[in-house]
C-alpha cells in the first residue's frame, strides 16, 4: 500500500492521542459558554419566528441591545454600536439609490479600519453580496476577482484606489466607483487631475465618487431590504486559492454566518460586553470575520482593528486596547517569539486567542513565554462544510468537529487517495495522517464557488458506499481521540505562506507572461524556522543563450503578483517536463529544493532583485540568519 506519510516537520510534532484526564482539567472552563447558549437559544428562537435569520438583522439587533457599548477601537477612534449601524444605514440607503439590488455584487476593497466593517454591513443590508477582494492584490489578479462576480458596483478605500485604477477599464461591470478616503491616503493628492476644484474629494463629475459626502442627506434608519433578507440567500463572497487556478469566490449564505455567529460568536469563543478582541488580521479572511469580529457582535463586546500587522507594535495594542483576546495565524505567533525578550511579554490581560495555524512545535513555548492559558485553535475552510474548534484547550490540535467527518488513506506521490478491491477509500487509524472528508447533507451541505465548474474534485461520491457525498478539503490531519484532529499538512497544487494560500498554477500564469519565459512549474520549498512553505518556480528561457534578466523578472512579478505570493526562489532549467509527468516533475523539484550547485535564485529580504544563491547564503538560510 502506498505510504500516507507527511513530508512536513509537524508530522512529527505529534500529540498524544487525547484521554479522559486531560480533558477533565478543562471541565470547569465549560461553564462558561451556558450563559451564551440561553442567548444564542433566546436570540434563535425571536428570528426563527419572524424569518430573519440573516447577517445584517444580527447587526440591527446587537445596536438595539448594547447601543452605548464600543463596538470598534481604532487608533484614538472609538465607534458604538449605535453609530456602527446608523452609518452603516446610510451607506445602504445611498447603495439602494445607485440601484444596488438583492442578488447584486458590491465589491469592497480597502485595508483594515472601521468603515470595512461599516460597508460590509450596509451591503448586506441591501441584499446585495460583498465581495472581499484582497487588499494586496494587484494587476490581473485583481481583475480576475472583480470579474469573477460580476461584480455592479466597488467600494475601495483611498489607500488602494491606485491598484484599481490600474485595472478599472478591464472591469467592465462596474457601473459605480465608489471611494472612501482614508486621512492617511495620498492617493488624491498624486492623482490632482481627477479633483475638482470645487471640491477636496474626488470629482463629482470623473469616474469616482466620493462616499464620505454623498451620506449626510441618507437616512440613519434601518432599511426595509433586511426584512426580506433569506437564510439562503448569499451574503458573502470569500476569496479562496483552492487547490487551482486562479482566486476563487466561495458562497458564504447568511444561514451559515448566522450558525457561526449564535455557536461560535454567542456560545464558544464568546467575548463579554465588558471585554476586547484584538485583530490585526485583513478582514477579508474567514479568520478575522468569523473568529474576531462575529464573537465581539454577537455579545456587546468590543474589537479593535489595526491597518496592518506590526510585531514590534503588537503588544503596545494589546495593551492600549485593554484586550482580553486576540487573533491570529500561525505565522504571527512565531514573528511575535521572533521579537526580543522582555519584562512586558506577560503583561497584558489577554485570557485567550483564537485563530488557525499555530505550530505544533511552537505551542508549549507560546503560551508559557506569553503567560495564555487557553488556545483556541480554529478549523475550517471557507468553502468547505466542516469546522473544528478546540473548545476544551486540548494542546496541539485544531479541536473537535459534531459534523460527520473521516480521514482516508492518501498517497503523497500520486497525490490521491487509496482504493480497495472493491473501489471504496480506506479509512486511517487513531493517529494515522489521512486526507479529511467532510459527509455532504441537508445539514452540512457543500455551497461551493460562483463558478460551478471550479466544484469539481471538491466533492467525491461513493466513498465508502454507493450514493454517498463526501468535501474533500485537501488537508492531511491526524484523529487523535475524541473527536479530535490534528493538522498535519495541505495537499494539491497549492502551498501556505504568510498566512495565505499561494495557488501555484496562478503564479505559472504570471510567470510565464513574462517575455523571456519558455515555461514555468511552481513549487513550495520548505525554510528552517518559518511556517508554510516559501514559493519557488523552476523556469526555462525562450533563448538558451539569452542572460537571465534578474532584475526585470522580480520586478514583473512583483507588479502582478500579491506580495505573499512571489516567489522567494527562482531555479533554472534547460526545459520543463511536459510529457505527462508534471506531478512527478514537481514532486522531484520541491525534494530538491534550493539547495543547488548552481542555477538557483534567491530575494532575500530587504532586496528587491533575485541574486545567485550561493554556499554561504544557503548555511545562512539553514541557520536563520534572514527573516523571511
Amino acid at each position: 500500500m502506498p505510504s500516507s506519510n507527511s513530508s512536513s516537520s509537524i508530522n512529527n510534532a505529534t500529540s498524544p492521542v487525547i484521554d479522559f484526564k486531560s480533558l477533565g482539567k478543562q471541565a470547569p472552563k465549560l461553564l462558561r459558554p451556558i450563559k451564551g447558549l440561553k442567548n444564542s437559544l433566546r436570540f434563535a428562537s425571536k428570528i426563527r419566528s419572524k424569518n430573519y435569520l440573516n447577517y445584517a438583522y444580527a447587526v440591527e439587533h446587537a445596536a438595539d441591545l448594547y447601543p452605548d457599548n464600543t463596538l470598534i477601537k481604532y487608533n484614538d477612534e472609538r465607534v458604538s454600536y449605535r453609530e456602527f449601524n446608523q452609518r452603516a444605514n446610510q451607506i445602504a440607503h445611498y447603495l439602494i439609490s445607485l440601484d444596488i439590488q438583492p442578488g447584486d455584487v458590491v465589491a469592497l476593497f480597502m485595508e483594515n479600519r472601521p468603515d470595512y466593517l461599516c460597508c460590509m454591513a450596509a451591503i448586506t443590508k441591501t441584499g446585495a453580496i460583498a465581495a472581499l477582494i484582497n487588499n494586496s492584490q494587484t494587476g490581473k489578479i485583481l481583475t480576475h476577482s472583480l470579474t469573477l462576480v460580476s461584480a455592479k458596483a466597488v467600494i475601495a478605500g483611498e489607500e488602494v484606489v491606485a491598484a484599481f485604477d490600474a485595472v478599472k477599464d478591464d472591469a467592465s461591470t462596474i457601473k459605480s466607483r465608489l471611494v472612501m478616503l482614508d486621512e492617511g491616503g495620498d492617493w488624491l493628492r498624486e492623482n490632482s487631475t481627477l479633483v475638482s476644484e470645487k471640491d477636496t474629494g474626488l470629482s463629482e463629475l470623473g469616474l469616482y465618487q466620493n462616499l464620505d459626502k454623498k451620506l449626510s442627506s441618507f437616512s440613519m434608519e434601518n432599511p426595509e431590504q433586511t426584512k426580506n433578507i433569506t437564510p439562503d440567500s448569499p451574503c458573502l463572497y470569500v476569496y479562496t486559492s483552492g487547490t487551482t487556478g486562479l482566486p476563487k469566490a466561495s458562497i458564504q449564505k447568511h444561514k451559515k454566518i448566522m450558525g457561526i455567529y449564535l455557536g461560535l460568536g454567542m456560545v464558544m469563543g464568546r467575548i463579554e460586553s465588558n471585554e476586547t478582541m484584538y485583530s490585526c488580521l485583513p478582514l477579508y479572511h474567514a479568520t478575522a470575520l468569523y473568529l474576531c469580529w462575529l464573537p465581539a457582535l454577537a455579545n456587546g463586546g468590543s474589537i479593535a482593528l489595526r491597518r496592518k500587522f506590526s510585531a514590534s507594535a503588537f503588544w503596545d495594542d494589546v495593551r492600549k486596547y485593554d484586550a482580553t483576546a486576540f487573533g491570529y495565524v500561525g505565522e504571527l505567533c512565531r514573528y511575535l517569539i521572533n521579537q526580543p525578550e522582555t519584562n512586558m511579554d506577560t503583561q497584558h490581560k489577554v485570557r485567550m486567542v483564537t485563530g488557525n495555524g499555530l505550530r505544533p512545535d511552537l505551542w508549549d513555548e507560546f503560551k508559557s513565554r506569553f503567560g495564555i492559558d487557553e488556545v483556541r485553535e480554529f478549523y475550517g475552510a471557507s468553502e468547505g462544510n466542516i469546522v473544528c474548534y478546540n473548545l476544551l484547550n486540548q494542546d496541539k490540535t485544531i479541536g473537535m468537529t459534531i459534523g460527520s467527518y473521516a480521514t482516508v488513506v492518501f498517497d503523497n506521490e500520486s497525490e490521491l487517495p487509496v482504493k480497495d478491491s472493491s473501489g471504496y477509500l480506506i479509512k486511517t487509524q487513531l493517529g494515522e495522517p489521512g486526507l479529511l472528508l467532510g459527509r455532504i447533507t441537508k445539514v452540512t451541505p457543500f455551497d461551493g464557488y460562483t463558478d460551478a465548474k471550479k466544484n469539481e474534485g471538491k466533492v467525491f461520491s461513493n466513498v465508502f458506499k454507493e450514493g454517498d457525498a463526501w468535501f474533500n478539503t485537501g488537508d492531511i490531519v491526524k484523529d487523535i481521540g475524541f473527536r479530535h484532529l490534528q493538522f498535519v499538512d495541505r495537499t494539491g497544487d497549492t502551498y501556505r505562506w504568510k498566512g495565505e494560500n499561494v495557488s501555484t498554477t496562478e503564479v505559472e500564469m504570471i510567470v510565464n507572461q513574462h517575455p523571456a519565459i519558455a515555461e514555468s512549474i511552481a513549487y513550495g520549498v520548505e525554510i528552517p524556522n518559518t511556517n508554510g512553505r516559501a514559493g519557488m518556480v523552476a523556469i526555462s528561457l525562450k533563448d538558451d543563450s539569452q542572460e537571465f534578466d534578474t532584475q526585470g523578472f522580480y520586478e514583473h512579478l512583483k507588479r502582478e503578483l500579491p506580495s505573499y505570493a512571489l516567489p522567494v526562489f527562482v531555479r533554472m532549467l534547460n526545459s520543463v517536463d511536459a510529457t505527462g509527468t508534471f506531478k512527478y516533475q514537481r514532486t522531484l523539484l520541491k525534494k530538491e529544493s534550493f539547495r543547488l550547485n548552481d542555477g538557483a535564485y534567491i530575494a532575500l529580504p530587504g532586496n528587491n532583485t533575485y541574486e545567485a544563491v550561493t554556499k554561504d547564503i544557503i548555511v545562512a538560510v539553514d541557520k536563520g540568519g534572514y527573516r523571511f
